[in-house]
């Protein structure tokens, strides 16, 4: 073996070892006859599961939407990745880079359910999906329809090629209890014109959690000849589910929400009849206008991070995405269940469990969310996030595989204390 093939083995030998811990192996093997719904409730296992993180004690985090912190043996994989390359330094780059980017996008498209060949890793949702509307051949007239929930980063774009181009950007609202699929398919399809080129839509609405019904508004879409780009920014790595019997033409993740992949990583998948429609943000000349690759010439950055996404991908198969989506939704239910009924105590998000999983949305009654926010930190050394929007109003509340019970009854307690005041 020459020298060159020698080090490429150890570099690929560093990313081949499983760094889930073998004391999470041991923890599923000791739970081998409790089934997902009841190891949903197991604080005893989740409390040992909470053993894998490294978890500031000054609050109680429950704002997890915004980056989930990643377990130890994941960021101790990152750790060792960026001895390795910074070891190896150009010739690193200059060598097995590529090669290593490419086992790591054929790991990540196997958990999002879709071909290899119509994935790139990018940074974030909002470079995956400002890469669509910005390299889209758009002219004057052309329509967009999205939602005034939709996510800020990729209305500015919008409206960024608006003016540039002329396009017509047109705003509908999503209820925050819809009463079926069909009212929200609805809102969609009654926006649309035989102008209208693209319809921007969230799998899971990032203020309020509640998920849509996205194959109905794909197959809806499609039937009247427009694409859809889906923001699944929170959606990878919380619950099941698999892209392409989504049915739709573009999607786009962030990693280091729900997959628990460093800061700085992200998914974009574009369907084979759009490779080559979308000009990329970066030009790139060597590659053939259906290679999706050519997307993803981003230039120089800390490819010790899409080194980790492997790391992270075999520790959520280890858990399971079964039994951390069971968790994620019971935690939700624990608390909003628990004050529901509260008069004072609005909860921005659907009770009905196909239409929201871990992420919820709650509000009180005369109080503005900033205020809110900021008593829970200081009052009750809870952490979330305000949400002062147009339709939505209060605190997102994420907990986390971490979480426990017990945290949610303090987080709780507040909630009617406040109300009461």
């Amino acid at each position: 073996m020459d020298k060159r093939n020698f080090i490429k083995t150890l570099s690929l030998g560093a990313l081949s070892t499983p760094i889930y811990t073998s004391a999470l192996s041991n923890l599923l093997a000791s739970f081998p006859d409790i089934n997902t719904g009841e190891l949903s409730t197991n604080e005893d296992f989740w409390k040992k599961i909470r053993q894998d993180y490294r978890l500031k004690p000054d609050y109680i985090n429950l704002e997890s939407g915004y980056y989930n912190i990643i377990p130890k043996p994941t960021l101790n994989a990152m750790i060792d990745h960026a001895r390795m390359v910074n070891y190896e330094g150009s010739y690193y780059m200059r060598t097995v880079q590529w090669e290593n980017k490419k086992r790591m996008t054929g790991k990540l498209a196997e958990v999002a359910g879709c071909s290899p060949s119509n994935v790139v890793i990018t940074r974030n949702t909002t470079e995956s999906l400002d890469m669509v509307i910005k390299g889209m051949d758009w002219k004057a007239g052309d329509e967009a329809i999205m939602a005034i929930q939709d996510y800020g980063a990729m209305r500015d774009m919008f409206k960024q090629v608006a003016r540039r181009f002329g396009i017509v950007n047109k705003v509908i609202s999503i209820p925050n209890h819809p009463e079926s699929d069909d009212e929200i398919v609805s809102l969609y399809e009654n926006a649309i014109t035989p102008n209208t080129k693209l319809l921007m839509v969230c799998h899971m609405i990032n203020i309020t959690g509640q998920i849509l019904p996205i194959r109905k508004i794909c197959d809806m879409a499609h039937a009247k000849g427009v694409k859809v780009m889906v923001d699944g920014a929170h959606c990878i790595g919380h619950f099941k589910f698999k892209i392409e019997d989504l049915n739709c033409d573009f999607y786009g993740s962030s990693l280091h929400k729900w997959l628990a992949v460093p800061l700085g990583t992200g998914l974009l998948y574009v369907n084979d009849n759009n490779i080559d429609s979308i000009w990329p943000i970066f030009a790139e000349s060597n590659r053939e206008p259906g290679d999706i690759s050519r997307l993803n010439h981003t230039g120089t950055h800390p490819v010790y991070h899409d080194l980790s996404i492997e790391n992270a991908i075999d520790y959520f198969n280890m858990l399971g995405v079964e039994r951390k989506e069971a968790r994620l939704r019971y935690l939700q239910q624990y608390w909003t269940s628990a004050v529901r009924d509260h008069p004072k105590i609005i909860v921005n998000t659907p009770d009905d469990e196909n239409r929201a999983c871990g992420i919820a949305n709650v509000g009180i009654a005369h109080i503005k969310p900033d205020d809110l926010a900021k008593r829970l930190l200081e009052d009750y050394k809870i952490f979330t996030v305000a949400i002062d929007h147009e339709n939505v109003q209060g605190c997102r509340i994420t907990p986390n595989v971490f979480t426990l019970t017990r945290e949610l009854d303090v987080f709780i307690g507040a909630l009617k204390e406040l109300a009461a005041s």
